[in-house]
Order: C-alpha cells, then sequence, then structure tokens
C-alpha cells in the first residue's frame, strides 16, 4: 500500500481541491462539499492488484455527490465495496440507502448517481462490474444495503483488506495480480453467501477461498496445543486427505503451516521490549508449543540460534549495551 496523498504535503487552501483530483482519479470522479468550516485533512493510499485496486482513506467530514453528469463525462463502469473503519457515514443510490457503523460493509457503482455522507476512514475494493458472476438483478438487492463484516465471509473479507491497508510490503506484479484474485475471491464468496447463491461460485474459487477460511482458522486456534489435521478437517466438513491435497495445492503443509505461524508469533513476542521478562517457556506454551524443548530446537533450526541468544541479541543483556539484532557481530 502506498500513501499518494497527505494532506500535510499541501497548503491548507489547496489541501481540498488536491483530495477531488486524487479520488477522482482513483476511484472514480464526484462532486464534494468539506462539511465544517474546518481545514480538510485527509490521507489515501492505494494498491493496485491486476483489475483490482485496494484504497485505504481518512479524511474530515465530507458530502460527495455523483451526478448524471459526471457518469456522462466518463464511467469507469466499476463496483466498490466499502468496510467502515471508524466515524459515521451514509450513502443513497437508486432507491437504496445504507446508514452504516464501523465494522459494516457497503456495496455502490459508479454507473448510477449516489449521494454519501462520510467522516472516518474506509478500506475499499474496487473492480469491474462484469467479474461477478452475479446476474444484474441478484446484485441491485445489495447495492447501499448494510452488510455484516463482522462475521463469516464478510469478516474474512474485512481482515483481507486490513491486512493490505497496513501493509508496506513491495510485491511484483505477479504477486499483485494473484491478490487481486484472492480479493475478488473474498468479494464473491461474501456477496454469494448473502445472496443465497453459493454455487455461483466457480470451483477454482472455491478452492481458494477454503484455503483462506482453514488458515484464518489455524491462525486463531494456534494456542491449542492439540491443533491437529484431523480437527482442522472436522471444523470445516473435510476429509483429512482432502485438506492434505488442498495444502499440497497451494505448496505448503498443515504441519509447516501451522508450527511456521507459531514460531512466528513466538519471534514477535520475542522482539516485544513488553515482553522481555515473560518467559521464554511461557511464550512458548502461549503458542501451542507444549514442550519448550520441542520449541527451541524448531526455533534453532529456522532462525540459526536459540530463542534465548535470539532475545538477548534483539534487546542486549547488559547496562550501557547498545542493542543488537540477528546476524550483527556481537
Amino acid at each position: 500500500m502506498e500513501k499518494v496523498f497527505d494532506s500535510k504535503d499541501f497548503p491548507a487552501r489547496e489541501a481540498f481541491a488536491a483530495w477531488e483530483d486524487i479520488t477522482a482519479n482513483a476511484v472514480m470522479p464526484t462532486a464534494l462539499k468539506l462539511v465544517g468550516t474546518g481545514a480538510f485533512r485527509g490521507w489515501f493510499s492505494a494498491m493496485p492488484l491486476g483489475a483490482v485496486q485496494v484504497s485505504a482513506m481518512a479524511y474530515s467530514s465530507l458530502l460527495a455527490r455523483r451526478t448524471p453528469a459526471l457518469i456522462r463525462a466518463g464511467d469507469p463502469e466499476i463496483l466498490a465495496l466499502g468496510s467502515m473503519n471508524s466515524g459515521p457515514s451514509a450513502i443513497e443510490q437508486g432507491r437504496n440507502h445504507a446508514a452504516l457503523k464501523p465494522g459494516e460493509l457497503v456495496l455502490f457503482e459508479s454507473s448510477r448517481p449516489f449521494d454519501s455522507y462520510s467522516d472516518g476512514g474506509t478500506v475499499l475494493i474496487q473492480f469491474p462490474r462484469t467479474l461477478l458472476p452475479f446476474p444484474a438483478r441478484h446484485l441491485d438487492q445489495l447495492i447501499c444495503r448494510p452488510l455484516p463484516g463482522d462475521h463469516g465471509m464478510g469478516r474474512l473479507l474485512t481482515c483481507f483488506l486490513s491486512h493490505l491497508a497496513e501493509d508496506r510490503t513491495q510485491y511484483t506484479p505477479h504477486d499483485a495480480v494473484r491478490l487481486g484474485t484472492v480479493g475478488l475471491d473474498l468479494v464473491t464468496a461474501a456477496l454469494a453467501h448473502v445472496l443465497e447463491r453459493e454455487e455461483a461460485i466457480g470451483s477454482d474459487s472455491r478452492r481458494r477461498v477454503l484455503y483462506l477460511r482453514i488458515t484464518a482458522f489455524i491462525e486463531h486456534h494456534l494456542g491449542d496445543p492439540d491443533l491437529t489435521a484431523g480437527k482442522v478437517a472436522a471444523a470445516h466438513h473435510i476429509s483429512v486427505r482432502s485438506l492434505h491435497r488442498l495444502f499440497q495445492q497451494h505448496g505448503t503443509s498443515v504441519r509447516s503451516c501451522v508450527r511456521g505461524r507459531r514460531l512466528e508469533h513466538c519471534r514477535r513476542d520475542l522482539d516485544d521490549p513488553s515482553k522481555r521478562q515473560v518467559p521464554i517457556h511461557a511464550i512458548a506454551a502461549r503458542w501451542g508449543f507444549a514442550h519448550a524443548a520441542d520449541f527451541t530446537r524448531a526455533f534453532r533450526t529456522l532462525h540459526g540460534v536459540t530463542p534465548s541468544d535470539y532475545r538477548n541479541r534483539v534487546h542486549g543483556t547488559r547496562v550501557g549495551t547498545q542493542r543488537q539484532v540477528p546476524g550483527t557481530p556481537g
């Protein structure tokens, strides 16, 4: 995610006009009006993902109107699904009206006029309407309707968007296209669930979404030392053989996934200054390692040092020593 606008980079009198230009080019042209008399404050970040784009933004209270004249002047013919992070917001399109709370999702389109009010933060995923496998009459049922983002497929989509919004990784073009495919799969699955039309999801998309659901389940249950492939498979109503085949298709295994995520969380806790006094065996147990010796061996194999040496190098152990990181001369 690359920040492309920050009002702090502009004189106060120019910031709002610059915001209009940025959002017109990155999302769609709208007529904007600032609510209140204060200076406009906001920032905008974007991540192009092939035919899909994810944008994160925060801004002062404003009204946005997409008028028939703006549509005639240029229509990208996209759908946009917004995840509300903070602040009140509302949007009206056609005969539908949604007053949204943080955590809810809303779908709207560029080809019809709308009016909206927003104050706070939003993460937006936008894509050509033709990429969704639903007839127009079914999508019309979801336009400007509050959709759940705190459970089920909506939560999985919200977590994906939030992760991208916070990510500063530089991806290759191929990686970006794959992330766009994943995002579109999650949008499709979330909308199909609301429409009760799961059969409309293609088999490839279904497998990708199942893999994401399972890895999210694993992440949530890492602290369970008895987390096994059997438990994971049973929770998702598939056979253990099908589970292993699914992970093989993604170039990994269930065991490697579980162990890798546990080790990464342990490493983060060892990095955390606020956890310097937490015993290493307690950190290992928190993330599902039943035996401290198993954790030590696995950590040393991955990082080349024991957990205690890693922590000492990161934080230093004597007064007056400089902070060292793994790999630096000591």
